[in-house]
């Protein structure tokens, strides 16, 4: 027995001096505001004293004359996946982009509260500082998933939504869950991962989520893993992932009546393109995209594809939108 205790805090030992060793330090938040947080962007102060990193881009940004769309990136990315988008569409119309609670420059929920309703909440609350009153609202993965919820709580504030490989349909992925979300809810192994996250992990997570592998630059990996290491952020990862999530149903996803677009990547290895079915299935205003070699990114994979789509899609909901190029991109 004696022995068998000594071998046991031995392996204890080794243990700790190899998180002592791999452990990888939170970057210095002013150095990451400095080089993600400069012009155009800006900081808005919520009422509980959190500040969110917003871009506002585009004609008459700011005022209400300009057709406008929200865009609300994926777990553990930031609102430069957007900025594909954001340079294609900014010359038509006002484009906002925000890093959500537990991501990017914004950082942690000061509550530590992940739930949907929190996330819907300080879209709710964002876009009123912004002084919105209607938009087309879009979100890839975990945010198409916030944008679904916002359309269920507020679709009277809503012209329209635009779901890119969303979350949220209970739709079971090959494989089973997530391993990284079982890791996050398991003791102890999950206040490891908020101490060792390699930058190889982040490249490597990249390569198996999409099918364009040219888009995958050494600037945005680091740009991911720099931005996971804010102040506060994975642990917030972790208790994001720890939260239970229920996938939505059929009943209530069927009374949101307004126009959607549902753009997915028939390789998505994430979220499986049954998903994007189920959603054109149960929305009664839906238009269906996908592309056949595209994987979990579509809006980073097939910029300039998706938002000639996105283009056509707006001209059929708000004709005065609609140009030639965008009609061609929907018809090929």
């Amino acid at each position: 027995m004696k022995w068998v205790l000594r071998g046991l805090a031995v392996v204890f030992i080794l243990f700790v001096i190899a998180i002592i060793a791999l452990r990888v330090p939170d970057t210095d938040a002013a150095a990451m505001q400095a080089k993600y947080g400069a012009e155009p962007s800006q900081f808005v102060e919520l009422d509980d004293g959190l500040r969110v990193h917003y871009r506002d881009e585009g004609p008459n940004s700011g005022e209400e004359d300009a057709p406008v769309l929200v865009l609300l990136h994926g777990s553990t990315a930031d609102l430069h996946t957007w900025q594909p988008w954001a340079e294609a569409l900014r010359d038509e119309y006002r484009v906002i982009r925000f890093d959500q609670i537990g991501h990017g420059l914004t950082g942690p929920d000061l509550a530590g509260d992940y739930s949907l309703s929190s996330f819907v909440a300080d879209i709710d609350e964002v876009t009123d500082k912004l002084g919105l009153e209607s938009f087309i609202l879009a979100g890839s993965s975990m945010g198409g998933a916030h944008t679904v919820g916002y359309a269920l709580a507020h679709p009277e504030r809503l012209d329209g939504i635009v779901l890119v490989g969303a979350s949220g349909a209970p739709v079971r992925r090959e494989g089973g869950g997530s391993f990284a979300m079982n890791l996050a809810r398991t003791p102890v192994i999950n206040q490891i991962m908020a101490h060792i996250t390699p930058r190889s992990m982040i490249e490597s997570s990249f390569s198996g989520m999409v099918s364009n592998k040219d888009m995958i630059t050494d600037e945005m990996v680091d740009r991911y893993w720099e931005l996971l290491r804010y102040p506060g952020n994975r642990q917030a990862t972790i208790a994001r992932f720890s939260v239970e999530r229920s996938p939505f149903d059929a009943e209530a996803v069927s009374g949101i009546t307004v126009p959607a677009l549902v753009i997915w990547g028939a390789e998505d290895p994430l979220i499986p393109a049954a998903s994007g079915d189920w959603y054109d299935e149960h929305l009664p205003a839906s238009a269906l995209v996908s592309y056949a070699d595209i994987g979990h990114l579509p809006h980073e994979e097939a910029a300039e594809r998706s938002v000639n789509d996105l283009k056509a899609w707006i001209g059929t909901i708000s004709p005065d939108s609609a140009s030639p190029e965008a009609e061609l991109a929907v018809t090929q």
